[in-house]
């Protein structure tokens, strides 16, 4: 379990590496790129930035490659603005978990949208009883 600090510590550097992917990487190969999430390892020394890019996976591997060759700059804009005694070398490393949510998402969809399973499941539901009248039979 990670502790209060090295939990301060990754949500720090997250906010210091979103915005200047953002704003400061002029890096071409750098682009359709969110950081979502950021693990510190205790003696914080090392941090494994999560992120996810927008693309096919050559665009995806162009885009992690320039990211560990902006590592340095990154690291030196993190060291300008977290005070602490070391400046944690920057690991970068796509995050799986979006890409295997949009795959769950995709075999929902069409399950969903399979039209023998619903006929069959709308078989087996019974047709609800016609509702009961509330009229008073001696009104005229």
């Amino acid at each position: 379990m990670a502790s209060r600090r090295t939990l301060r510590a990754a949500e720090a550097i997250r906010q210091v590496v979103s915005m200047a992917i953002l704003s400061e990487i002029k890096d071409p190969r750098v682009s359709d790129v969110t950081v979502t999430g950021v693990e510190v390892a205790p003696d914080m020394r090392q941090a494994k930035i999560l992120v996810t890019i927008m693309g096919n996976e050559t665009k995806q591997q162009l885009s992690l490659r320039g990211l560990q060759s902006s590592a340095g700059f990154l690291q030196s804009r993190i060291a300008d603005r977290i005070d602490t005694r070391y400046t944690p070398k920057l690991i970068f490393e796509l995050d799986k978990g979006a890409k295997n949510s949009q795959e769950v998402g995709k075999i929902l969809r069409e399950l969903h949208t399979s039209g023998p399973a619903e006929e069959a499941q709308e078989e087996a539901v019974p047709a609800p009883e016609e509702a009961p009248s509330w009229e008073d039979p001696g009104d005229p």
